[in-house]
């Protein structure tokens, strides 16, 4: 099995700083998007201390790698805690989290916190694997909202699940996806769904699928050019034989 890499992070066009982190590791198949709270104090700090635990907790992930998983997204939630609990101007702040990795004798694995998402891509289908922990996804999945209404909701920011919460149980979403050679999956912080349907992102990784670089900068542009509301970032991950 053959793994290439690529990845992209961008302010946007509205955000003074961007609060998203992005981790790549190609040599242990991880790759990891993080997006810091929004209004929330040291958002940016937040999703640096949960890739750059992953980086330390993934060195090493043994036989059993999505109960390692689970246990480096708990002590990024740990360590976000104790940071902000030592610093009164960290106070506040969290991140959501969503961690892939693929090995080729345990197959794929998803660690996921929070509203940033995970897709794969295979053939003429881009499938959403993760579920948004969400006021609006809580309601679409109640009927009380459609998602054409839950899409621009004013609430659509409001998350039911993050990192470095207090008051917050923490809820991590675990999956096991079939993956195949060919899938291509992709990591983004919702800066990159903000204004482009799923649709709309799978004619620009078509547009660019003999190009994963391309491919992930295209993705960026394209939502930069529907208005950047948010910090946007991107990683992709392609299975080769």
């Amino acid at each position: 099995m053959t793994l290439t890499f690529a990845g992209h992070t961008d302010v946007g066009r509205v955000r003074a700083q961007n609060e998203d982190a992005l981790l790549q590791l190609p040599l242990r198949g991880v790759a990891a998007v993080a997006d810091g709270m929004g209004g929330h104090a040291a958002g940016d700090v937040a999703s640096r201390i949960a890739v750059d635990v992953i980086d330390d907790r993934t060195r090493d992930l043994g036989s059993d790698s999505g109960r390692a998983l689970a246990d480096a997204v708990r002590e990024a939630h740990e360590a976000i805690l104790r940071a902000a609990r030592a610093d009164a101007e960290l106070q506040g702040m969290g991140t959501t989290l969503t961690v892939l990795r693929v090995d080729e004798d345990e197959g794929c694995v998803i660690a996921h916190v929070g509203d940033s998402r995970a897709y794969r891509w295979r053939g003429d289908e881009l499938e959403q694997l993760t579920r948004d922990q969400t006021w609006v996804q809580q309601q679409v999945e109640a009927g009380t909202l459609t998602e054409e209404r839950a899409r621009d909701h004013p609430f659509a920011s409001i998350l039911t699940g993050a990192l470095g919460v207090e008051d917050q149980d923490l809820e991590i979403e675990m999956l096991e996806p079939d993956c195949r050679a060919g899938d291509t999956f992709l990591l983004c912080s919702d800066g990159l769904i903000a204004r482009l349907t799923d649709a709309e992102l799978l004619s620009v990784l078509q547009d660019h699928a003999g190009d994963l670089d391309a491919a992930a900068r295209a993705l960026v542009d394209a939502a930069n050019e529907a208005g950047g509301p948010d910090n946007i970032t991107v990683a992709l991950v392609r299975i080769e034989d």
